[in-house]
């Protein structure tokens, strides 16, 4: 079997990896659980080849995102749900009903984007889920699940976090300022203070949450996204780590030799370093 830019190559490899008898053993004993932790790490992958400004990465990442999307289309296809086909028809029947604007007739493109236009389009998408899970009998997405429960629960979760806190504020769950937030934050540090000197672990860990809680959205109402930020400062203490790494390798030393006076030293170089450059 030769490559190819045609998707119906890469159909074709996934058929054969999980045909029975002559496919891919490893590849044969996966199903959707399995496969998931994958689906995440690649679209983690794709993220930092944008975030390095690798364009070749990139593309071979989102090959990578774009296996799993075939893995789990060949699954679903296997258990006689559904194909990828069927997949690319569902995203493209979405996104030309999302934007009438731009594909609808020339009245609605005339008319442009109206205020919650979106949120109206994607509540008649939600009814018409609901109806096709009824008349499967399956029950309603929705049954039984509360306000907030659409926010998926594998996101990471400071951005979970913010979700959570945007949608409650689309019914007024919200403070009007940043002021409050920070007596907030101070409240909470306090009950962490108070949980540490119990020696509860459970309750250090349950306060620990509140805390980053109430710092996601500080950073909500500051317009700061708090999954970027931290993503940045991560960066920041990885290169002033390697900083260290390298003036110590020039003296002859390393990490491991070198006392925490001494790393603390150049540590505070390379942040004046960084303050020069930038």
């Amino acid at each position: 079997m030769q490559p190819s830019s045609d998707i119906a190559r890469l159909l074709e490899i996934m058929a054969a990896l999980r045909t029975p008898g002559t496919g891919c053993p490893w590849d044969l004993e996966q199903d959707f659980a399995s496969i998931a932790p994958y689906t995440i790490e690649e679209a983690y992958e794709v993220s930092d080849a944008i975030a390095r400004g690798d364009l070749t990465d990139l593309r071979d990442e989102l090959g990578d995102l774009l296996l799993q999307v075939v893995f789990h289309a060949r699954m679903a296809e296997e258990l006689g749900e559904f194909a990828f086909g069927d997949v690319v028809n569902a995203i493209t029947t979405k996104m030309i009903r999302r934007h009438p604007h731009v594909f609808g007739n020339a009245e609605a493109r005339a008319a442009g984007t109206a205020k919650g236009q979106w949120d109206q389009i994607k509540a008649v998408e939600k009814a018409e889920k609901r109806a096709a899970r009824i008349a499967r009998g399956l029950a309603p997405e929705d049954h039984g699940k509360g306000f907030l429960d659409g926010i998926a629960v594998a996101l990471p979760a400071l951005t979970r976090a913010l979700k959570l806190q945007q949608k409650a504020a689309t019914v007024g769950f919200d403070w009007t300022e940043a002021a409050p937030i920070l007596d907030k934050i101070e409240e909470e540090i306090g009950e962490l203070r108070e949980a540490i000197a119990s020696g509860q672990t459970a309750a250090v860990a349950d306060e620990f949450g509140d805390l980053l809680f109430a710092v996601v959205n500080i950073g909500r109402h500051l317009g700061v996204d708090a999954e970027a930020s931290l993503s940045g400062t991560n960066e920041k203490f990885r290169s002033r780590f390697h900083y260290i790494e390298s003036e110590l390798a020039a003296t002859g030393s390393s990490l491991n030799q070198a006392t925490l006076d001494e790393m603390e030293s150049l540590w505070q170089n390379a942040k004046k370093r960084r303050q020069t450059i930038e």
